[in-house]
Order: structure tokens, then sequence, then C-alpha cells
């Protein structure tokens, strides 16, 4: 007989072929615009590029997913936490 798991970790986001939802719709218009362009033009090598150009941009996209600190910026969290008015000076 199987048997099933609980699934217990509810806070995850959900994953789609391992792309978070916006990243899996972007990987998704481009494959929609792949096909638009293989179905107008009727080059083979043409084809294989965008084949080439979409296996690359599946990896570069699970990459970034997994990876997320390649595009932070700043510091997520400010220096000091306060009620008080902020006056600019500086006393420390």
């Amino acid at each position: 007989m199987k048997k099933f798991e609980v699934y217990r970790n509810m806070r995850k986001r959900a994953v789609i072929f391992g792309l978070p939802i916006s990243l899996f719709a972007l990987m998704m218009v481009s494959i929609l615009a792949s096909l638009l362009i293989i179905i107008f033009s009727f080059s083979f090598g043409i084809i294989i590029g965008l084949m080439v150009f979409n296996g690359g941009l599946y990896i570069a996209l699970t990459r970034i997913a997994n990876n997320p600190q390649l595009f932070q910026m700043g510091n997520p969290f400010p220096k000091i936490i306060s009620n008080k008015r902020n006056s600019g000076f500086e006393y420390e």
C-alpha cells in the first residue's frame, strides 16, 4: 500500500517547473513569442537558435530563482528603527 506524507511546508511559494509563478509566466511568454517566430519563418537556423535561447533563458531564470541575492541592490533593513523625528544630525 502506498504511503503519502503530509505537506507541512505551507509557507513556501508555489513553483512550476522549478520557477516561481512570475518567472514561469515570463518563460511562457518567451515560448509563445518563439512559436510565433517559428510559424512565420521557416528557417532551420532560426528554429535551432530559438530553442537554444529558450533553454538558456530557462537556465538563467532557475539560477535567479535559486539565488535571489543577485539583484538585491541596497540594504533591506534600516540602521535605526525609531519613532522619533529624524532631524538629520548624527550625534554619535
